[in-house]
């Protein structure tokens, strides 16, 4: 099969590797899109390591009868948890702290193929495409879980910050939701897709005053549920000094350092702080059934497709940030 590999600082090349094979409740899912997240970071810098954590396809090989069969059409849910533990079974899979050695086995989804434990593998409802069903994943699932938690509805007002792809991914949960949400961003591009996706304002955070901005739209009371999808401090910091009293934030964007002052940040306002990796394992039905629903913005925040030729491309793309989320196809 044809896998991706980055070869050095801005060099990479799809390369054969042996086609995995099902084994026990491990199946085999013939990829036919996987997203691009995170990696064209690793991209620059030149760290090779197995790509891809997310995908959408259709199960060719199983080994024995088990959650799926041959045919059926899944999303892949990402890392290898164990299937056993406690957080395992209450549906916290990816916070699983035995997650499974596959050794050398292949398993990025930047490729043809993917083995997968049968129970990581998500139906697909009739009329979803292939590509749409793949927003399961980073496209909606960080945000999505966020706003779950958070118990976000029509009567909230939620702030956003970092408008790529999973911040994107959190204006169209938002809106569904019917909640007002605002958006900060200062990349153009993104910040003109998030107003086309629904958010009632975008919010520039190189403006001084973007803070004042914020608390101005909210007629000085601050926002009810935060979400950081930046994965920068300034960022998060202003999360923190916009909620308001009593307010939720959650952090999706993986970042460095944040200070907080448990006594004004948290004692006084009263503020509830959470990270958010995933979401719950129970809501991948609720997850679908936007998606189905939504099919005009998904088509917005799917703004580009590559075959794996075109990585090295897609990647650069990337960089520059004048994307929303981008698919591989394997098989084009």
């Amino acid at each position: 099969m044809k896998v991706v590999q980055i070869t050095g600082e801005r060099q990479v090349q799809v390369v054969d590797y042996p086609e995995p094979k099902a084994s026990k409740d491990q199946v085999v899912v013939k990829i036919h899109a996987a997203p691009m997240c995170c990696e064209y970071k690793d991209f620059k810098k030149g760290n090779n390591y197995c790509l891809g954590h997310e995908a959408s396809g259709e199960v060719v090989e199983i080994a024995q009868p088990g959650k799926v069969k041959v045919g059926d059409r899944v999303v892949v849910m990402p890392q290898n948890p164990c299937g056993s533990c406690a957080l395992c079974l209450a549906g916290d899979y990816i916070h699983c702290q035995h997650c499974i050695d596959m050794g050398k086995t292949w398993t990025g989804t930047y490729g043809q193929f993917v083995p997968k434990t049968d129970w990581l593998l998500v139906p697909i409802p009739d009329g979803v495409s292939y590509d749409h069903a793949a927003m399961a994943c980073c496209g909606l699932g960080p945000t999505f879980g966020a706003m779950e938690a958070m118990n976000v509805g029509a009567f909230d007002t939620v702030l956003i910050t970092g408008m790529g792809p999973v911040g994107l991914g959190g204006v169209i949960n938002g809106v569904y939701r019917g909640a007002k949400v605002i958006a900060v961003e200062s990349q153009p591009y993104r910040a003109n897709l998030a107003k086309s996706l629904g958010a009632s304002a975008v919010v520039d955070p190189t403006d001084p005053q973007s803070a004042k901005n914020i608390m101005d739209l909210t007629g000085g009371l601050g926002v009810d549920k935060c979400i950081d999808c930046s994965g920068a401090p300034t960022a998060q910091r202003l999360l923190v000094d916009c909620a308001r009293r009593r307010g939720e934030v959650s952090f999706v964007g993986e970042a460095g350092e944040l200070t907080l002052h448990v006594g004004n940040d948290l004692l006084r306002k009263g503020l509830t702080l959470r990270g958010i990796w995933h979401y719950n394992r129970a809501g991948t039905t609720r997850i679908m059934k936007i998606i189905r629903e939504c099919p005009d913005a998904m088509d917005k925040l799917i703004t580009h497709r590559f075959p794996l030729s075109r990585v090295r491309e897609a990647f650069e793309l990337q960089i520059t940030g004048n994307c929303g989320k981008m698919i591989l196809q394997p098989w084009v």
